[in-house]
Parts: structure tokens; C-alpha cells; sequence
């Protein structure tokens, strides 16, 4: 218990010195003395109304602006209120800016402001947050030490503090001296121990969260819902999810919602997506509606292990439970026959999707556009381009596009489409220039992959590792082996700079030129051998991989590639 010895808080003259600067102006008076009211120690509506402004943008989610409120204060002559400086320690914690905490007290005491119980509550929750519960205990401590009584809630954040620190035998510490405090107002009440439960869940010790449980019992306070998903959420985490199920599901009688999306997510990231949906029909019986997040894990899960006949499954379900699907639910489907290959059962859940007043976004329309890559038919990708109306087309699905013209050699319409994307104002990145050089390595064209790295530099995109890999292998196409096994050693030493000193050489010498036609036999390099380069390199593999690539490296069958396929993400 060495931990609640007291102690009172030191303060360097530094911050004493940064405290006094945020009331006292150049010539050394306070310059909140300018209102009478501030002055004279009474109520000011300004201070009044500009708290309750602080109170509102917090919970609106702009604790930054509360801060500068706060500070207009000072320089506006005013006198903040306790409960000012109380609602400034909110804003200063929700935005994690804990060095703030020690400041904010000693400003409060150098006033000659009380401070009250709730103030150090404030103090507590926000050294607790921080993970600096030894200071929050101070806090406690110094509270005691003025005459003010703790609360259930004083105690309930110090348990919680404990929790963050990774310290829940703390907080079961904690706990037991609120069950000897012989007072009313510190009992025990569910959230304490809702807030005890979740610190031993969180070090995966499932046991003592149900001894927690079991210590609820003999105080007469019944768990809720919120215990039992937290240890539900426990056994999830560490793969246990049918204990979930048969522990916590059947001693809590009546689970919600929530409960059924934690249980049938750890079944879907078990693989075991048939229990998931075995588990959301069992919540139906009980009267348990899953809600569409739930129906979207269950098709995803069932996409990732291709059961077409599971999706069928879910979605029947939906209609059942007269749960409507949303654009992540289509463009769920939408990938499962695209990825198989049906384009026209892809094409037509998209046309369901517009009819069914669902608006498409970016990644619905990307998710188009790659199967159609796939199909070998960059003409109906580009075409997608067209119809974003509302989505506006980004850097992926213009490199999708782009990729698809490289694939089939059409480099001509590559960069129509590079050119279409400028023009649209959407930059170019790293992946769309790698994509463009390897294309035109597979049209036998190295020299233009030299063009594409020159305007690599007009766009301020900065070459990578896997770049330099793709213009080694051009180099050696070319016929200069040297200069590529250079570029190779360079790449080992991770020294860019070399790389593009070597490339800037070469490229304005007198002689031979890099953008010249060699004359002779040229080799061509493969795709396994610039991806072999970048693997022995640690670079990363280029964006495009050919069909006997992916199935070699992913283990992708024939069924589901059925083309040349595109990793972007």
C-alpha cells in the first residue's frame, strides 16, 4: 500500500514560473483585474457563459477551441471560475495532453480558488487517463487532507487508472477499501466493478474477472450486460470464442446485440463462420435481432472462405429480420464474383444496389473496375470512370485502369489514362509510376520505364526501392549490365542517393544513352525475376502481378485468377 503514502507534489520554478505568465501581463499585474466583478470576487456573466461555450464544444468534440476559449480569459481581463478550470482539465484530457494537469492545479491554488470535490475528480480522471495513477493518488490524498469526502465516482476512476496502467491487482486493492469505508456515499456499485472486470480482461486473465463477477454477487450488485460482453470480448480475443458462447451467453440469460456481434466476429475470425451464423439463428429464437454490422461480418466471412452458398445464406436471413443492406454489404458480394471471375453477377449487384437507392462510393466502383482488370477488359474499367458521378474517381481506381492497359500491352492507353487522371486533378503516386514502368518493360520498351522515373521527379514523387529494382532490370534489358549490378549494390546499401547520382550520370553522358534502342539481342525480364530482385532486396514487390506470379507466390487457384491481377492496397 506504499502507494497511497502522502506526499506533496514538487514543483520545479520553471513551471511556477510558466503558471504565472498566463495571469500576469509585462508589467506584473494580473490582468483579469480589468473586470470589477472578476475583481471583487462575484459571479461575472462573461466567465459564466464562456464556461457553458467550453461545456458545449467538448461534447461537440472541439476541446481545442474550449482551450483557446479559456485562454481568451486572461487576456480579456477576466478571472476564471473554478468550474472554468475544471471544465479546461476536461478539455485539456480528452485531448491527451496530460502535462498540462500539474500547471492547471497550481494555477487553481496560486489564485486563492478552493478547490471542491468535483475539481479533483477532474484531477484524477485526468492523471488516470494518462497512466500516472501515483499522482492521482496524491490528488486523493490532498482531497482528504482539505476536508472533502471521496465518491463512489473518485474511487471507480483511480480502479480504472489502475486498469490503463496494466496494474489490476491495484484496482482489486482499490476496491477493498471502499468495502471497509464505513460511509454512503463509497459503496461499490456496478461500474466499479464493470470497471474492475475489464482491467483483469484486459491482461487476458479471464478467471479473475469472473471471481470479480462472483465478489458482485456477495455484495448484492447484479451484472449487467456490459460484464458480460467485456468477458465475452476476453475470451474472443484470446480464440476462444465457443467458451464465449457456452460461458457467458448462457449464465447472462438474455444477451443484446452486442453480444452477438462479439461472438459471431470471433467465429469469423476463427473461419468458423458457419457457427457464426448458427449463433445469430440462435439469437433470433431468443428474440435477439442481429443488426447489419453483424450480417456484413457473417458475408465477409463467408466470402473469405468462397462460400457462395453461406452469402445466399445471410442474405435470406436479412430479409427475414427485415435488416436492409448497406454499400458495404453489395460491395461485400460485389467482391466475392469478381474475385470469382462472374463480372455479369458482379455488374449485376451494383445495378441492385443503385435501384435499391444505395449510392455507390469510391471503393464499390474499385471493386468494379479490378474484376474487370481481371476479365482482361480495361475498356469497361475505364468506362466506370465515366459514371462516378457523385464518387469522385481517385489515385486507386485511375492506377486500376491504368494497370489494366499495361496488362494487355496497350501502353498507348496507359497513358491516355495518366493523362485523363491529371486533368482530373487527382496526383499521381508511387504505385501509379511503378505500374506505368512495368508495363512498359512487359511491352519490351525499357527505355520509356527511363521516361516515366523523369516524370516521376516533374510530379515530387520520390523514388523507392522497388523503383530503382524495376530500372536495374531496364538497365540490364538495355545491355548495360554494369551499370545495373551498380544499381543492385546500391540498393543493398539502401544508398538512394547513389542510385540517383548513377542514374542522373548515365543519363547525361556524351555516349551511349539509356533512351537509345540497343542494338542486338534484347532480354526481357520476367515478372518472377524483377519480383525475386525486390524480394532478395527487401524492396517492395511491384504493384502488377502476372496470373503464374500470383498463383505461385499466393497459392491463388485458376478458378479465381483468371487474368493478370493488381494489388494496390
Amino acid at each position: 500500500m506504499g502507494d497511497f503514502e502522502n506526499k506533496s507534489p514538487v514543483m520545479s520554478e520553471a513551471q511556477r514560473s510558466a503558471l504565472v505568465k498566463t495571469t500576469v501581463n509585462k508589467g506584473g499585474e494580473h490582468q483579469y483585474h480589468r473586470c470589477k466583478s472578476c475583481n471583487e470576487g462575484s459571479s461575472c456573466r462573461t466567465v459564466r457563459s464562456r464556461t457553458k461555450l467550453m461545456n458545449i464544444l467538448i461534447e461537440r468534440g472541439r476541446p481545442h477551441e474550449a482551450q483557446t476559449l479559456f485562454k481568451s480569459l486572461s487576456e480579456t481581463g477576466h478571472r476564471p471560475s473554478l468550474i472554468t478550470y475544471t471544465t479546461l482539465l476536461a478539455a485539456m484530457t480528452v485531448q491527451k495532453q496530460y502535462g498540462s494537469i500539474t500547471s492547471i492545479v497550481s494555477e487553481v491554488e496560486q489564485s486563492g480558488t478552493k478547490p471542491d470535490s468535483i475539481f479533483f475528480n477532474a484531477v484524477i480522471n485526468a492523471y488516470s487517463e494518462s497512466g500516472n495513477v501515483e499522482e492521482a493518488v496524491q490528488a486523493l490524498l490532498k482531497m482528504k487532507g482539505l476536508g472533502l469526502n471521496p465518491t463512489t465516482s473518485t474511487y471507480n476512476t483511480l480502479i480504472k487508472g489502475y486498469g490503463i496502467a496494466g496494474r489490476p491487482e491495484r484496482s482489486s486493492e482499490l476496491l477493498e477499501l471502499m468495502l471497509e469505508e464505513d460511509s454512503v456515499d463509497v459503496r461499490p456499485n456496478v461500474r466499479t466493478f464493470n470497471v474492475l472486470v475489464q482491467a483483469w480482461c484486459k491482461k487476458k486473465k479471464v478467471e479473475e474477472a469472473w471471481r470479480v463477477v462472483d465478489k458482485m454477487e456477495e455484495c448484492g450488485v447484479e451484472a449487467d450486460t456490459v460484464t458480460y460482453n467485456t468477458i465475452a470480448t476476453c475470451y474472443v480475443q484470446k480464440g476462444e470464442t465457443e467458451r464465449a458462447e457456452r460461458e457467458v451467453v448462457e449464465k447472462m440469460g438474455r444477451p443484446n446485440g452486442r453480444t452477438c456481434g462479439i461472438v459471431v466476429g470471433g467465429y469469423c475470425r476463427e473461419g468458423r463462420v458457419r457457427d457464426g451464423l448458427r449463433f445469430v439463428r440462435r439469437m433470433k429464437k431468443m428474440g435477439v435481432e442481429a443488426n447489419l454490422v453483424v450480417f456484413n461480418s457473417l458475408i465477409k466471412g463467408f466470402v473469405e472462405v468462397m462460400d457462395r452458398d453461406g452469402i445466399d445464406e445471410v442474405l435470406t436471413l436479412m430479409k427475414e429480420c427485415k435488416v436492409k443492406a448497406d454499400v458495404i454489404t453489395y460491395s461485400t458480394v460485389m467482391n466475392a464474383w469478381s474475385s470469382a471471375g462472374y463480372m455479369e453477377k458482379a455488374a449485376q449487384v451494383f445495378e441492385e444496389m443503385v435501384k435499391a437507392g444505395v449510392k455507390p462510393d469510391a471503393h464499390a466502383y474499385s471493386i468494379l473496375a479490378k474484376g474487370y482488370i481481371r476479365a482482361k477488359e480495361p475498356q469497361k474499367a475505364e468506362e466506370i470512370l465515366e459514371t462516378m458521378v457523385e464518387s469522385r474517381p481517385n489515385v486507386v481506381i485511375f492506377t486500376t485502369v491504368i494497370s489494366g492497359w499495361c496488362g494487355i500491352g496497350s501502353m498507348e492507353d496507359a497513358m491516355r489514362v495518366f493523362n485523363k487522371m491529371c486533368e482530373f486533378g487527382v496526383s499521381p503516386n508511387i504505385k501509379t509510376f511503378e505500374t506505368l514502368m512495368w508495363g512498359y518493360l512487359e511491352a519490351k520498351q525499357p527505355w520509356k520505364a527511363e521516361e516515366v522515373l523523369q516524370m516521376m521527379k516533374g510530379f515530387g514523387v520520390k523514388p523507392e526501392n522497388s523503383t530503382f529494382v524495376l530500372l536495374a532490370e531496364a538497365w540490364r534489358v538495355a545491355g548495360l549490365g554494369d551499370e545495373s549490378n551498380k544499381a543492385i549494390e546500391a540498393l543493398k546499401c539502401r544508398d538512394i542517393e547513389k542510385l540517383e547520382k548513377l542514374y542522373q550520370k548515365q543519363a547525361s553522358s556524351g555516349g551511349f544513352s539509356l533512351l537509345q534502342i540497343p542494338v542486338g539481342k534484347r532480354e526481357v525480364p520476367t515478372a518472377k525475376a524483377v519480383n525475386l530482385s525486390a524480394c532478395k532486396l527487401g524492396a517492395r514487390v511491384p504493384p502488377i502481378i502476372c496470373q503464374k506470379q500470383s498463383q505461385a507466390q499466393f497459392g491463388i487457384s485458376g478458378q479465381f485468377v483468371q487474368s493478370c491481377t493488381v494489388f494496390l492496397n
